[in-house]
């Protein structure tokens, strides 16, 4: 009894030195996520609502940060091997600064919400003739930014510069959000010509599809977006019309695939001639299901269903899980295709 008791013991005992040995260099890496909790977690008790898909009738809201946690941690994962944590003295002034910089985003939150910071972003939006509706939302576009350089700053500390390309990714993505709201703000009603662009594709192969599955429509330009009708030929009562601008084209769903597949790309050992064709089908592929979502939601509208709650929940999904299934799609179709060119090679 005494054998074994001694074995437990010095099993309990190698467990314990292995987790404080290893414990350090996994806090020491997921240091910079640390950081963003507590910001987080007030930002949600402060405003609930911005954490869903839709709030207060804008498309703009705060899920791009839990995309931003998932993309962190991915890439975390992906260059484990690679992240070399910087060694300082405990009371060295980089030691220090990386320290004040991990706190930053905390007190950005608490200074912006409960010392007038947002309240002044509104005030000098509303100075530079950005509308009220879209004035009141530029805090949250800096909001993005701010976190971004942020989390680069902590990376910087913590990697030195050479850290950026590891999280290359996740960093892009918070800048990207935050410029594409800015733009939004500024350039309302899909006002901005680069990217309303797509919009006129988009609606002409949503209309083309309608009329495939028997419905009347009329597309008309109205404004600056393109205004889509769509009616029952066997009841015009059953008829759904809107503008459709280039948010609703899907815009934001071909942004979160870029950086995805990027990631997975970035870590793959396919050629770049292959990285190009993966990503260029992907997106293709991204582009369609918009439109297919498009026109799910007419025929929801045209008989009646609650069209609004596609829009908001359920039809980002029709993006969300292509974007999440692609990549599992080419490791698959690689196995396949390593498979056949091998039964082809034997046959030969």
């Amino acid at each position: 009894m005494s054998t074994i008791l001694q074995n437990v013991k010095q099993k309990i005992s190698a467990f314990s030195q292995s987790l404080r040995k290893n414990a350090v260099p996994i806090v020491l890496r997921i240091l910079p996520f640390f950081a963003f909790i507590v910001p987080f977690f007030i930002l949600y008790l402060l405003h609930p609502n911005t954490f869903e898909p839709v709030w207060t009738g804008t498309w703009e809201n705060r899920m791009g940060y839990i995309l931003f946690s998932w993309l962190f941690f991915l890439e975390t994962i992906m260059a484990w091997e690679e992240l070399q944590i910087k060694k300082h003295k405990l009371l060295s002034a980089k030691t220090i600064l990386l320290i004040l910089t991990l706190l930053l985003p905390t007190i950005y939150v608490i200074v912006a919400n409960y010392f007038g910071v947002n309240q002044a972003i509104i005030d000098l939006s509303q100075k530079s003739n950005i509308k009220p509706a879209w004035a009141a939302l530029m805090p949250l576009s800096i909001e993005y930014m701010i976190f971004a350089f942020l989390f680069a700053a902590i990376i910087i500390l913590e990697y030195d510069i050479k850290g950026i390309r590891f999280y290359s990714v996740s960093t892009s993505f918070l800048i990207i959000i935050g410029v594409v709201y800015t733009i939004n703000n500024v350039y309302p009603f899909g006002e901005f010509a680069p990217f309303q662009i797509m919009v006129i594709p988009t609606a002409i192969f949503a209309e083309k599809v309608l009329n495939l599955m028997g419905y009347r429509t009329t597309l008309i330009a109205k404004n600056t977006a393109p205004y889509l009708y769509a009616a029952n030929p066997e009841n015009p009562k059953e008829s759904f019309g809107a503008l459709i601008d280039w948010p609703c084209a899907g815009v934001e769903s071909l942004m979160i695939y870029t950086v995805t597949i990027l990631l997975f790309l970035k870590k793959s050992n396919f050629s770049l001639k292959h990285k190009i064709i993966y990503f260029l089908i992907g997106a293709v592929v991204t582009y369609f299901i918009n439109i297919l979502r498009i026109v799910t939601l007419y025929t929801i509208a045209i008989h009646k269903g609650d069209w609004g709650v596609f829009h908001d929940y359920f039809g980002p999904l029709y993006s969300i899980i292509w974007i999440v299934s692609y990549p599992l799609i080419i490791v698959k179709s690689q196995d396949v295709w390593s498979k056949f060119r091998e039964w082809r090679a034997n046959k030969t």
